[in-house]
């Protein structure tokens, strides 16, 4: 079966099953979810834990040696594989498969992985354990989301925090799940009643937020400019280097100017998805933001780019991350109007 992590504490509360998946790129919420599987496993008397890295000389056999060896030390044991990123080729498929089909009842499976790409959701071994076991998958909290669930997670904690409170932990803290949880924690000690206020968010929590190049599109798709200034800033505060977020701004330039002119041509909107490699919630997200541009911004982006590169190698005149968010609120529909 598929479970989300919400659904997964209710399948806990039944017999285990013999395997477990947990897959996807937000590591609060895979080692949270882990971590409720193994505390029910214990709960039923699984107490000794064989984990197992997948690394470059990892040999699968050895999963099938730990499934048929005897414990010396307990009857019920979990087996559990960190397989990160790693992809799992035919012959890895096969073993699994072949010891889910054979899985005996004192042991129980626990892959975790990072999130798995489209083709490795079908795959025969994750097929395979969707049908005797879970896969539990884990999908990053967007923006629009978190407020929700550090609702969620105050809540949980006996806490209550205020509208404006509430949102100003969430600008703190954006694309930093963990932080969110620290900092939940330490506001639990520092104000352990009442209802918790925006000014007690400005004493005690530090600005968290955590970005990256990906983040900055995802802002510029949705038009938020002032969301990619403060991403911008970050990017620079960390060190990021500029021909890094210009390459991310021209890829999605041009992958903008490409749906404009097939629009122009008269194409099908999933043709040009297809032809761009825009897949999943993009397509509608760069529909919008492809509608409130003009191919002459589009233009002038990629004429800003060339003086900005020129900039970046010191041949050429200007203001470097000025240069990068005039570019980043153009995409959005607003501009700086710095000369090009």
């Amino acid at each position: 079966m598929k479970l989300s992590p919400e659904q997964l504490h209710g399948q806990l509360q039944k017999a285990p099953l013999p395997v477990y998946l947990v897959a996807g790129d937000e590591p609060l919420i895979v080692e949270e979810s882990c971590d409720q599987i193994r505390a029910q496993l214990r709960s039923h008397g699984f107490s000794e834990r064989e984990v197992l890295h997948v690394e470059g000389q990892f040999k699968w056999e050895y999963l099938l040696e730990c499934a048929n060896a005897l414990s010396l030390f307990a009857e019920q044991r979990l087996i559990e594989i960190r397989l990160g990123s790693h992809k799992v080729n035919k012959a890895a498929s096969e073993i699994i498969q072949e010891y889910i089909r054979h899985a005996p009842p004192e042991n129980v499976l626990l892959i975790i992985a990072d999130k798995l790409d489209g083709g490795t959701k079908k795959s025969a071994w994750v097929k395979q354990i969707e049908k005797v076991g879970a896969y539990i998958e884990i999908w990053p909290v967007e923006i629009q989301q978190l407020p929700g669930w550090i609702r969620h997670r105050a809540k949980s904690l006996n806490m209550q925090l205020d509208d404006a409170a509430l949102h100003l932990l969430s600008d703190r803290v954006e694309g930093n799940l963990l932080a969110a949880k620290q900092e939940l924690d330490k506001l639990h000690l520092l104000y352990p009643t009442g209802t918790i206020s925006a000014e007690q968010i400005i004493d005690a929590v530090s600005d968290n937020s955590r970005y990256d190049v990906f983040g900055l599109m995802d802002a510029i798709a949705a038009g938020q400019g002032e969301r990619c200034i403060k991403i911008l800033n970050v990017l620079r505060q960390e060190g990021t280097e500029p021909p890094i977020v210009l390459w991310a701004l021209t890829k999605e330039t041009r992958t903008l100017y490409g749906i404009k002119l097939g629009i122009e041509r008269g194409l099908a909107y999933e043709t040009i998805c297809q032809k761009e490699r825009i897949w999943g919630k993009r397509k509608s997200t760069l529909r919008r933001c492809a509608d409130r541009l003009t191919t002459h911004n589009l233009e002038q982006v990629l004429r800003q780019s060339q003086q900005l590169d020129k900039a970046i190698k010191g041949i050429g005149a200007g203001n470097v991350w000025l240069m990068l968010s005039d570019i980043s609120l153009t995409l959005c529909g607003k501009s700086l109007r710095l000369p090009v």
